[in-house]
């Protein structure tokens, strides 16, 4: 069962994004993920395919940013 969930972060740069990539890229069950970084709240937008919503905020916190559920 897919699940879009999204995120306010302060992942807002091409090299935010880079550092975040291995950290998510581990999660399994994330089948797509996007960070809007044109977007003020930098919008991060994870397809869901088994991953939860703890992992998700887990893995984007372990890489040093902020995360918030919306």
């Amino acid at each position: 069962m897919k699940n879009e969930l999204k995120f306010k972060t302060n992942i807002d740069c091409g090299g935010c994004v880079k550092a975040v990539t291995p950290f998510l890229s581990k999660v399994e069950g994330i089948s797509k993920w996007e960070v809007d970084t044109a977007n003020p709240d930098k919008i991060l937008s994870v397809d869901l395919d088994g991953a939860t919503e703890e992992e998700v905020v887990n893995a984007v916190k372990k890489a040093g940013f902020t995360i918030e559920k919306i």
